[in-house]
């Protein structure tokens, strides 16, 4: 059984994949919408967060004998349990993480290591800010950012009940929401900057299926500023960002 850490749109390309080679896949994710999606490709997907000692339980129960995390690039808790849970376990850990977007030759844009950074520079820059990093840190932006003199910040989220009711203990207004599900065109996003007359974006280096070059191509083509906040840096050990390579390394692993 290969316990296959899931959550975007390309891990669910790759578990296809891994199936159709002939392999024994049960997926993880953390919401049920993930699952659904999963399943109407014919996966086997759990719900549901876990801790180290509890991945580790998991993996010994199913007999894993492969651990590939396919989680978000900025996943970084679900990244360190995954890695500490197969070591316990005992078995292979392989990252599969979609390439980096190289931002060479772009003009206006910053690349920052934190979230704390990016807030920072928007707070010096000021002006109408439109956030695109999530609602998992939400908080820290709207601490640092909303409501400040000479600052609008406008916050694009999923369209999902949590997310509301945090915006709403925020104290953030219905007019500075935007609740949609991506992925956003090129002319999606400069129509939203052009609407709240955005002249910063902040957004988190996610790559190619996170669709980073539209945001960023639109944003830095209309000569609005743009933040791009780094991927963690973890020692992952094993890491590879094609179907190919990691169809190959699975096939390694399992015939050793």
């Amino acid at each position: 059984m290969i316990f296959f850490l899931a959550g975007t749109s390309d891990a669910r390309a790759l578990a296809v994949a891994l199936r159709d080679a002939g392999y024994p896949v049960l997926c993880s994710v953390v919401t049920d919408s993930a699952a659904e999606s999963l399943r109407q490709a014919g996966l086997e997907a759990r719900v549901g967060r876990l801790d180290p000692a509890g991945m580790q339980s998991l993996l010994q129960n199913i007999g894993a004998r492969l651990l590939v995390d396919a989680s978000h690039p900025f996943a970084e808790e679900a990244h360190r349990t995954a890695m500490a849970a197969a070591k316990a376990a005992g078995i292979p850990y392989v990252r599969y993480e979609r390439a980096e977007k190289s931002f060479e030759g772009l003009q206006r844009i910053t690349v920052v290591d934190t979230y704390e950074a990016a807030a920072e520079v928007a707070y010096e820059r000021k002006g109408s800010v439109f956030l695109a990093t999530g609602g998992k840190t939400l908080a820290l932006f709207a601490k640092r950012l909303y409501g400040q003199p000479g600052i609008r910040m406008v916050v694009r989220l999923l369209p999902r009940i949590d997310n509301m009711a945090q915006c709403e203990a925020l104290g953030i207004s219905h007019r500075d929401i935007v609740a949609m599900l991506g992925p956003f065109s090129y002319e999606l996003n400069q129509a939203l900057f052009r609407h709240f007359g955005t002249t910063l974006m902040i957004t988190k280096e996610s790559g190619d299926a996170g669709a980073v070059d539209e945001k960023v191509q639109a944003a830095v083509d209309m000569g609005i500023d743009v933040v791009v906040i780094a991927r963690p840096k973890l020692a992952y050990g094993t890491r590879f960002s094609t179907v190919e390579e990691i169809l190959q390394e699975v096939r390694r692993q399992w015939q050793g």
